[in-house]
């Protein structure tokens, strides 16, 4: 979704095919990790056109049908999920540009959230440790070996986890908003 008609194609798809839109789930990311100096432009330009760009179009398509499910849907509420991580809360060396997208993850969400709040559109940001996916094999195999050395003996969570966390978050009552939940293994230590 890193092309804004991709992202306004795929949301009138789903409207027309589902009769409407009250729930966004914005899920697309990569984590290219390694020292800034040096580093490839080319892995900083690919982590801002999807974990930015690509939430910010998802967004903005969606956003009408979120307001409209809000004021007419059988919910009365709608919800958008905003994925980022706990590297959106804590910078580390060597996942600068990382920290930068997931960071503004954050600060998306709660700009958006302050503004449609009172339309009941609820803004919510799950923030994950590491989670047992294909994340980390995209990066360059000496990123990924150090990524194994840190991450090896924690019991990394599962896709499963983070789809309760999102479900929970959803199917509160319409006066409920639970809007951040950052969630990591129970042996992740940052």
């Amino acid at each position: 979704m890193t092309d804004s008609g991709q992202a306004r194609a795929a949301v009138e798809q789903t409207v027309a095919e589902l009769g409407g839109l009250d729930t966004l789930i914005n899920n697309a990311g990569v984590m290219l990790l390694g020292p800034a100096v040096d580093a490839p432009l080319e892995e900083w330009q690919r982590m801002l056109s999807v974990n930015v760009a690509g939430l910010l179009y998802c967004a903005h398509a969606a956003l009408p049908h979120l307001l409209k499910a809000a004021e007419h849907g059988s919910r009365r509420v709608a919800d958008m999920v905003n994925i980022s991580s706990v590297a959106g809360r804590v910078a580390r060396s060597g996942s600068g540009v990382y920290n930068l997208t997931k960071h503004g993850v954050g600060a998306f969400s709660e700009s958006l959230r302050q503004e449609v709040t009172g339309r009941h559109v609820r803004v919510s940001v799950i923030e994950p440790g590491a989670v047992a996916t294909e994340l980390s094999s995209h990066n360059r195999p000496e990123i990924r070996e150090l990524i194994g050395k840190r991450f090896g003996d924690v019991e990394r969570l599962e896709a499963g986890d983070i789809a309760d966390v999102i479900a929970y978050v959803v199917t509160r009552p319409r006066h409920v908003a639970v809007n951040e939940v950052l969630i990591r293994p129970t042996e992740q230590e940052g």
